[in-house]
């Protein structure tokens, strides 16, 4: 089988699996498994930061420095995202 088509069929399934699961979770869960995607995208910073020393056209150079910023800004942002979600579960510290 050619990689391309295997690739292809691989990311299709890994739509509808992924869009499966996440529709199944329930609220309750939410703010964990935003930490834990958020987690898996550092993950992808660290790739993203391989590659970019390894790279050795500009197109790759700029492909892993795109993935690397867009990394980036997904991690930082999740991580400020699940934070005010949590300061909800908080009391108010102003009523004591």
């Amino acid at each position: 089988m050619d990689p391309i088509i295997a690739a292809i069929i691989l990311f299709v399934l890994a739509l509808l699996i992924g869009f499966e699961v996440i529709t199944k979770v329930p609220p309750i869960l939410h703010t964990p498994l935003v930490v834990a995607s958020h987690a898996m995208a550092s993950i992808m910073v660290v790739s993203a930061i391989e590659v970019t020393g390894k790279a050795n056209t500009t197109l790759t150079t700029a492909l892993a420095f795109t993935a690397l910023v867009m990394g980036t800004i997904n991690v930082v942002g999740g991580y400020f995202i699940a934070d005010r979600m949590l300061a909800m579960f908080k009391g108010d510290k102003k009523k004591k």
